[in-house]
């Protein structure tokens, strides 16, 4: 985790000290289930869950658990060792039955479902960003480019119409992916429930919010997590596709939006005249790597039998790592599209800029209607593209057109000026809007 890249809430859900409440939480509340139906002494579980009530352990204090570790070489064994020192006898029924990863697993589980609320949050503000500003620029004109190259008009508010509805695909995977993550394992050390009974399980999972794993071995199965990870990965690629839209709208010779500049805003240290498009280009290297921590997720899915350590220390990196840098991102891409500024003027600037060719198959198709093949009616219209594609704009398709002998043989000047109208492209934007706003 990198501060720069990182906000508080949801740093907090992946500090030391709120993992160790997690796993204090979870022995709590199974040795409250045990208590419950008998498994252990009823008195000694409400004295334990009494503590839980009044906070005996305080604030967390990390290093004397770093150093408990340092001499056991288990990081479960330490904290239960320094916890229990805030209990009475009671203490001895911690952790019965129950092995390491049923605190480890359940507790990643409430970091992801806590990380996935939160970015789930980011998500629908953002959202609302998209839809506001594709309202406020739903018939704004401006050029559509495949291959990088003008290809037709379509309107900036349906440009962000298209990232609201991939945005909200996302949404949906990310729900989706919470679900499948939210699962609690207190099965024992092959998932056998030999020495604990299915009934602490469905309690903690309650408890914590969580549903109970339908089978785990010794952990919860792998897969679920490849597929929160690969769901944050796809998120980020969507992230990226808009800034990358955003970075090349701002270049000089483009220059149809921009990041918004604030005043005291340095672009370069050599050039003062610099407004560089940085929080895009920065939403661009976070969204790579967003999408580094899929691969080590899915590679996790395959372990040793019942369970090996092999997706440990991979899970250390990449579940903080991911969830924070993807939040960050969140952020960040909200507050470009909310400031983001549009220049409308420069839009119509550049759909006049080469001379009518962005009207040429409207040209196409009304000479196949009037009779011509296809093939005929494509090179008539491309012979006087390239002359206005020559001339860098200077001619005009229009007047071209009217002077080609083939062309006028077929359609009068009115019905030619007439393909030539901007708004014939606008005009199912209503149909659009309404099938992705609904």
């Amino acid at each position: 985790m990198v501060p720069r890249y990182a906000r508080p809430e949801m740093t907090a859900i992946w500090s030391t000290e709120n993992r160790y409440r997690i796993w204090w939480a979870i022995e709590v509340f199974a040795a409250e289930a045990m208590g419950e139906i008998g498994m252990i002494d009823a008195d000694d579980a409400k004295t334990i869950r009494k503590a839980y009530d009044d906070n005996v352990l305080g604030e967390i204090d990390v290093p004397a658990i770093d150093a408990i570790e340092a001499v056991t070489k288990h990081d479960v064994i330490a904290f239960l060792t320094w916890a229990g020192e805030k209990l009475g006898p009671e203490r001895r029924w911690l952790h019965q039955g129950m092995t390491s990863s049923d605190v480890l697993d359940t507790s990643l589980a409430v970091q992801l479902t806590q990380s996935a609320d939160l970015l789930i949050k980011g998500l629908e503000e953002l959202l609302d960003v998209l839809k506001r500003r594709a309202h406020e620029h739903k018939l704004t004109p401006t050029m559509g480019r495949s291959h990088g190259i003008h290809a037709e008009p379509t309107s900036f508010g349906l440009k962000l119409a298209q990232a609201y509805a991939e945005f909200d695909r996302g949404l949906t995977r990310l729900k989706h992916a919470r679900e499948e993550i939210a699962t609690c394992a207190i099965s024992g050390a092959v998932g056998t429930f030999a020495n604990i009974d299915p009934r602490i399980e469905e309690h903690v999972a309650k408890e914590l919010g969580l549903q109970p794993e339908p089978i785990s071995t010794q952990v919860i199965p792998r897969d679920r997590h490849a597929e929160f990870f690969a769901t944050l990965a796809v998120v980020a690629s969507s992230i990226e596709r808009l800034a990358v839209e955003v970075r090349h709208l701002q270049r000089t010779e483009v220059l149809e939006a921009e990041e918004y500049f604030s005043p005291g805003q340095k672009g370069s240290s050599a050039m003062p005249h610099k407004r560089n498009p940085v929080l895009t280009e920065n939403l661009t290297g976070l969204a790579r790597m967003v999408r580094a921590y899929a691969l080590p997720a899915m590679e996790n899915v395959a372990l040793w039998h019942e369970r090996d350590i092999s997706h440990s220390s991979v899970e250390r990196f990449i579940g903080p790592d991911a969830c924070i840098t993807l939040d960050f991102a969140l952020a960040r891409l909200t507050g470009v599209m909310d400031k983001l500024v549009v220049y409308p003027e420069r839009m119509q600037k550049n759909l006049d800029k080469m001379g009518g060719l962005i009207h040429s198959q409207r040209v196409l198709l009304a000479l196949t209607q009037k009779g011509l093949t296809r093939e005929d009616s494509y090179a008539i219209v491309q012979r006087n593209a390239m002359k206005v594609w020559d001339s860098d704009g200077e001619l005009k398709l229009l007047n071209l057109l009217k002077a080609d002998d083939e062309v006028a043989a077929k359609m009068s000047e009115e019905e030619l000026e007439a393909l030539f109208d901007l708004d014939h492209h606008l005009a199912r934007v209503d149909h659009i809007f309404s099938r992705v706003f609904s």
